[in-house]
């Protein structure tokens, strides 16, 4: 499943009428992806010299490509 799907799917079940033009779930879950993209970013380590920098780095690529809809989310 993709990260765009679940955010819509929650957009859906809200309780905020969106009785707006067509891609109005999508105008809608747009910033909330910028938010979370930049969330990420500022999480990121300057310098994956440790090993748990790297993991780190690892971790927030995977986040962002799943956010970017690169990826599947993992179960």
């Amino acid at each position: 499943m993709k990260f765009a799907d679940l955010l819509l799917a929650a957009i859906r079940r809200s309780e905020i009428p969106l009785r707006f033009e067509p891609g109005a779930e999508d105008a809608v879950a747009k910033p909330v992806k910028e938010l979370l993209e930049a969330w990420l970013e500022a999480h990121r380590p300057p310098a994956a010299e440790s090993d748990f920098e790297q993991g780190r780095q690892a971790l927030i690529n995977e986040l962002l490509d799943e956010i970017q809809g690169a990826r599947d989310i993992t179960e």
